[in-house]
């Protein structure tokens, strides 16, 4: 699929929010979850963050309960598409 607007309808994320995306593929450990977390610092709240990479990161899902974002992952062909966004 690989179209960001797909990927973003088939979440619970507001539709009417603007987005960003951080490709985070070809990054090696830890650097997606570094980035993925200072983008969430610089961006404002309304702000939708799609995040993609080879794998769903499961080492992120933590930092963002504890920060209180909600998130959903969709997994397609070869590519993981991690949603963000606070409420």
């Amino acid at each position: 699929m690989n179209d960001v607007a797909a990927y973003l309808s088939q979440t619970d994320a507001p539709a009417d929010s603007p987005h960003e995306t951080l490709d985070a593929r070809e990054l090696p450990p830890p650097q997606p979850l570094k980035n993925t977390l200072e983008k969430l610092a610089d961006i404002d709240d309304p702000v939708v963050l799609v995040q993609l990479n080879d794998r769903r990161p499961q080492h992120l899902y933590p930092r963002l309960d504890e920060r209180g974002y909600r998130y959903e992952t969709i997994d397609d062909d070869d590519v993981s598409v991690t949603v963000i966004w606070s409420e």
